[in-house]
């Protein structure tokens, strides 16, 4: 291929739709001007342990967080009062702990149906975990299912398929296992 400008090519090929069209198919963003986002913008936001892009909407900024998909970024969103499709570099700091707010008191805002932990074993509670909390908390599942030595907790520990998957064809790892004719 010869060189060439990436956001040239992309302006110059649109879908039936009008949409920006990439080297490798799909939309593509057009780059905001420098000028245009001017001397307070912020590149980078820092809710929840995690670097936020701030070249995203809030909206789709905030699902980078472990936890926090699009949907439940956009009732955080309404919760907070701030729009959605703003950029999340236009943010104020105000407005930033706003939303770190809203995201601690999530759970208590919103639906028990809306929650990623329902009436959680421990505490019998509804809660909203989000960061490293998802990881710690998955992994404390996994090696309490283990301690009770339930089918899925063994086959977590031995590395298997839990949820009933083929094996005998799909899902190896490692060497691969051939038939050997007889000679």
């Amino acid at each position: 291929m010869f060189p060439f400008d990436s956001n040239t090519v992309a302006r110059s090929r649109q879908c039936p739709k009008g949409h920006l069209v990439g080297e490798h198919g799909g939309t593509v963003m057009p780059k905001p001007d420098e000028a245009e986002l001017g001397d307070d913008f912020s590149y980078i936001i820092r809710l929840a342990d995690t670097d936020i892009d701030g070249l995203k909407p809030i909206t789709y900024g905030l699902s980078s967080v472990k936890g926090i998909g699009v949907r439940t970024s956009m009732q955080i969103c309404r919760i907070a009062g701030i729009d959605g499709s703003r950029l999340g570099g236009h943010l104020s700091i105000e407005e930033q702990d706003l939303l770190r707010n809203t995201i601690d008191e999530y759970a208590t805002k919103v639906p028990w149906w809306l929650v990623n932990r329902q009436r959680d074993l421990e505490t019998n509670e509804d809660a909203h975990i989000i960061a490293n909390e998802v990881r710690m908390t998955r992994d404390d599942d996994i090696s309490r299912l283990a301690e009770m030595k339930t089918y899925r907790g063994m086959r977590h520990r031995s590395g298997h398929k839990v949820r009933g998957q083929r094996l005998r064809s799909n899902g190896r790892r490692g060497s691969a296992l051939g038939v050997q004719r007889k000679k």
